[in-house]
């Protein structure tokens, strides 16, 4: 069965002076501020449309490095994932780097950097963001 998760943002003003707010429908978590300044500079408490990006892929690609361990018969005990979204004024999303560490018992380093590898081809996140260039450092706590 097929999902659809919304947000919507309310902007006022032009880009360098205006601001908006990230409201999260689906799951009433809240509102997020957003300005140009807090993506092109420094956050000051607001976020950008990078870092809802990395929340979005780190979350997806730990449920599919979990999915794709536990299939093999080692599930891990713990995944910490961070995803680092790079934007460059004037050009974009110039790249996004994963990094993951895992305690998966019963398994070896070669393993663990094989299934993330997989996890990061196939995550839905990964594939929906096909045309950037995503990187990965995986190591095993």
């Amino acid at each position: 069965m097929a999902t659809t998760r919304t947000a919507h943002t309310v902007w006022e003003g032009a880009l360098l002076d205006g601001s908006g707010v990230v409201t999260f429908d689906s799951s009433g978590i809240g509102e997020q501020p957003v300005s140009w300044p807090s993506r092109a500079e420094q956050a000051n408490g607001r976020t950008s449309p990078e870092e809802l990006i990395a929340a979005a892929h780190s979350s997806c690609f730990s449920m599919a490095l979990s999915h794709g361990l536990a299939g093999a018969g080692t599930p891990p005990t713990r995944l910490e994932t961070r995803a680092d979204v790079t934007f460059q004024p004037g050009e974009g999303i110039t790249g996004i780097h994963l990094t993951v560490r895992g305690e998966v018992p019963g398994l070896d380093a070669d393993a663990f950097r094989a299934a993330a590898e997989d996890a990061k081809k196939n995550c839905p996140v990964s594939q929906a963001l096909a045309g950037t260039t995503i990187t990965l450092t995986a190591e095993l706590a």
